[in-house]
């Protein structure tokens, strides 16, 4: 991949449609559940290729996704899960094929690109059903890779009508293709992440004394829907901001209070990622400036290290050795940073033992911190890109107080 120039949008002027959007612990979830994303077919033919190449080196026959987002990621829907069996099959060779009620057939085949749709009816059992399509793709009695989210009860049921197989976790495939962001994935990211940037500022203009941390989060949420998004996140005051993922509640906010946003919104199903922490409300206090200050240093320290080749591990490590350095390191008590893309937390995880090489394509946030327990807490927060020679920050630099 070409290093790129990023879609700089006005996330003012941008007109998106709203995808669904969950908010749990400070991070974007499952995005866009019930939502076809808005990506040229031809992109979902080139990821099953991609798919079958990569089943080969592995020496996977067969690869079977429920509904979640790598079912999304090569049907282009994801239809939700319930207690009636939806699959994607996906054969070394040959085409496809979706497991489905037959009173579901027509919806999916309508939004889905793969159209090739084996049917089942109420008093069937849909675990024969997709045992059967293995007989008939010539891969029933290989090696097959199950999508790592699927319910248990259905992994169990597979295993059962598949019991001629070799059934495993197929997250070694999967997740080596979601790892690498295409132009258009980059795209649908970087819109995500100029809107959330700009949600958080204007929020950050319409605080005032009084309002409390749930009042803040609505207006946040508001600021992403008034663009045409859902999203939200997490607000935290004083205390609170030494919580990871605290908030919100109903605190109210008073002058020379630190406050923290966690923010993140989906866009064609794709997410974002971003903290941003202030001082609000009078002169910033000594001690708010130098942990600010040693937390943007990390993150610093951690961005520096990117490039293709590196480590994930040695990001985790530049970070935390600038704040141990400065006599904070028990106060840093998470990873510095995740993948994300169709999924707010997703592979590669930039922590300690991870040793996955960077490639061209991936995307991740830095976002080191310090959590003063009982006093308060910062995290710097922004995502990034692995280019051809180096790395590209998506969302603008913030700079030292």
């Amino acid at each position: 991949m070409k290093r790129r120039t990023f879609l700089k949008t006005s996330f003012a002027a941008t007109a998106l449609t709203p995808i669904g959007f969950d908010h749990l612990a400070g991070s974007p979830g499952e995005a866009g559940v019930h939502a076809a994303i808005e990506i040229p077919k031809s992109v979902f033919g080139a990821r099953i290729g991609r798919a079958q190449k990569l089943m080969a080196e592995q020496n996977f026959d067969l690869l079977i996704a429920t509904p979640s987002t790598n079912f999304s990621y090569f049907a282009g829907y994801n239809p939700g899960r319930s207690e009636r069996l939806i699959a994607l099959l996906i054969p070394r060779d040959g085409n496809p094929v979706i497991i489905s009620p037959s009173f579901e057939r027509e919806r999916i085949l309508r939004r889905s690109t793969v159209t090739n749709i084996d049917t089942w009816e109420e008093h069937e059992n849909p675990y024969k059903l997709s045992a059967s399509a293995a007989e008939r793709l010539k891969v029933a009695s290989g090696r097959i890779g199950i999508e790592p989210t699927t319910n248990y009860i259905d992994y169990l049921r597979l295993q059962d009508q598949l019991s001629k197989a070799d059934v495993r976790d197929g997250s070694p495939v999967f997740d080596e293709l979601r790892m690498t962001k295409s132009p258009e994935e980059l795209e649908a990211i970087q819109k995500a992440v100029d809107i959330t940037v700009g949600s958080i500022a204007a929020t950050h203009r319409q605080l005032k004394e009084g309002l409390s941390e749930q009042e803040v989060a609505g207006m946040l949420s508001r600021e992403m829907s008034s663009h045409g998004v859902r999203g939200g996140g997490l607000v935290q005051f004083g205390p609170s901001s030494a919580l990871p993922h605290g908030g919100p509640t109903g605190v109210k906010l008073t002058a020379g209070t630190v406050v923290l946003i966690d923010a993140g919104c989906s866009v064609d199903g794709y997410t974002s990622d971003i903290t941003r922490t202030i001082f609000w409300g009078g002169e910033r206090s000594a001690k708010y400036r130098e942990v600010y200050n040693i937390v943007f240093e990390a993150q610093q320290a951690a961005a520096a290290m990117a490039k293709p080749g590196v480590e994930c591990q040695e990001l985790d490590r530049a970070a935390r050795r600038v704040i141990e350095k400065a006599g904070y390191g028990k106060y840093f008590t998470h990873r510095v940073g995740h993948g994300m893309g169709m999924d707010g937390h997703e592979h590669p995880y930039l922590v300690e033992g991870n040793a996955y090489k960077l490639k061209p394509g991936n995307v991740f946030t830095i976002e080191p911190g310090i959590y003063m327990l009982g006093d308060f807490g910062v995290r710097i927060e922004d995502d990034f890109v692995i280019t051809e020679s180096g790395v590209e920050q998506m969302s603008p630099k913030v700079s030292k107080v």
